[in-house]
């Protein structure tokens, strides 16, 4: 045997054994990956796929019987009145929600940080909402907006006024509820502005202050603003999903009356009130689809101006 064909025969040898290593590797990594895989695959995949299923047929909730139907529930939810009547509440809702909800959290966050004896303080307040239930706080909601013993109209009274029938007026309803869901997000949202605040080298705010940034302001839209460009885009999105999710607020205290339904609250009526399973499975869908929309286009929308 040859030098060559010995270096020949060396180099298959070790081509083959590490071909079999990588392949044990290779193995043990889906071993590893195998059990997240499988529970996704239960837990997002299939329901996915029985919900498309179920959008397509008239299948009512305890039926033996059931069609194909085709896109039949689709168009039918463009003619539904109350599901119009629900997205557009939602909408309105997710309007107000969204730009307050992130921009008062920012103050917040900028109010606290600055803070030094007392932060822990108003870090604990502003987050408590969101450690207690929201069927909890929309009850206490629902006393403190009382039209007669609440406390809000008890001082509407007090100024003089007549009082406010903040849960049963139509023209209010979305607007008194948006305003429970900024209560609910800020302090989600404070603390991850508080954590992108901490995260910004004081070096910058140095540099900018002798480069003739001398004004809060100026060092503010210079330095802090595009900093917390990708902590914003993550606030943004996180807070429009929780808009459009909006549920237990309208179920505790109006229960969809007065035309303030909501997307979630009317899928909940048609799928568990009414039984309208194969509806309610395509409402869902509908839903599904403008959120993934919406949180697409403000990611790429938003990621075009966000410095990393």
């Amino acid at each position: 045997m040859t030098a060559t064909d010995f270096r020949a025969e060396t180099t298959m040898v070790t081509a083959s054994s590490r071909s079999r290593t990588d392949r044990r590797m290779a193995l043990r990594g889906l071993a590893f990956v195998a059990p997240a895989a499988l529970l996704l695959i239960a837990i997002y995949i299939l329901p996915m796929v029985v919900l498309a299923g179920f959008s397509v047929t008239d299948y009512q909730l305890g039926a033996l019987s059931i069609r194909f139907v085709g896109l039949q529930n689709f168009t039918a939810a463009m003619d539904d009145d109350v599901f119009l009547r629900a997205l557009s509440n939602t909408v309105l809702y997710a309007v107000i929600v969204i730009p307050f909800g992130v921009f008062l959290a920012l103050g917040v966050a900028l109010l606290v940080y600055n803070r030094k004896r007392s932060r822990a303080f108003w870090e604990v307040a502003y987050f408590l909402p969101v450690t207690a239930t929201l069927v909890a706080m929309a009850t206490v909601w629902q006393f403190l907006l009382h039209p007669s013993i609440g406390p809000v109209n008890a001082a509407i009274k007090w100024f003089g006024f007549e009082p406010v029938a903040f849960l049963s007026n139509p023209v209010l309803l979305i607007p008194t509820m948006a305003m429970i869901g900024i209560w609910q997000v800020l302090g989600f949202n404070m603390v991850l502005f508080l954590a992108g605040l901490t995260a910004i080298p004081k070096d910058l705010y140095e540099a900018a202050r002798l480069d003739g940034a001398r004004n809060p302001i100026d060092r503010f839209f210079t330095v802090t603003w595009p900093i917390l460009g990708p902590t914003t885009m993550f606030v943004v999105v996180t807070t429009s999903i929780s808009a459009f999710k909006v549920f237990e607020t309208v179920a505790v205290l109006t229960k969809g009356r007065f035309g303030s339904e909501t997307l979630l609250f009317n899928l909940y009526l048609e799928g568990f009130e009414y039984s309208n399973t194969g509806y309610a499975a395509a409402l869902t869908l509908i839903f599904l689809a403008i959120v993934l929309i919406l949180s697409i286009w403000q990611t790429v929308h938003m990621d075009r101006k966000v410095h990393y």
